[in-house]
């Protein structure tokens, strides 16, 4: 009886973060494939498949399992919770290659080049910039020239 209930608790307290937190918030992609539906459920229809794990998404609505999201070109349906990552990612945006700053101020050292189009691990965002991380890969990067990062509440 004792191992059931630790088991229980164990397994409740290692619920994701993600589950536990009120809509609108940034999750990303935590799969290698995902599919956004036009409903809740695996009957609805795919709309499409993102084939890019981190890339990230804004969390509109909860319904069961179920996370109604948006991507960055505005296209809104429905992912099981399980694809998504509590992990907060951004994607450069833009039509130029962008300078990652040493420090958050713009006549900062560049100290790496990012495309448009590359997704990266955001952390310490403030005053309009935010830490951005490419696989180890790291500098500041202006808050708008990405898409992942505005406050939500």
């Amino acid at each position: 009886m004792r191992k059931t209930i630790a088991t229980t608790l164990l397994f409740s307290l290692a619920a994701p973060a993600l589950a536990q937190q009120e809509p609108p918030y940034w999750a990303s992609i935590d799969e290698p494939e995902a599919r956004m539906r036009t409903g809740p459920s695996t009957e609805y229809p795919t709309m499409w498949i993102y084939k890019r794990e981190r890339m990230p998404i804004k969390v509109l609505a909860r319904y069961k399992a179920w996370r109604k999201v948006e991507d960055k070109d505005g296209a809104q349906g429905w992912m099981h919770a399980r694809l998504l990552s509590a992990t907060r990612t951004a994607i450069v945006g833009g039509e130029e290659v962008l300078g990652l700053r040493a420090k958050p101020e713009a006549n900062a050292k560049i100290t790496w080049r990012v495309e448009p189009g590359v997704v990266g691990k955001i952390t310490q965002c403030e005053k309009g910039w935010c830490l951005f991380d490419v696989t180890g890969r790291l500098g500041y990067i202006s808050m708008d020239q990405i898409w992942g990062d505005e406050p939500l509440k």
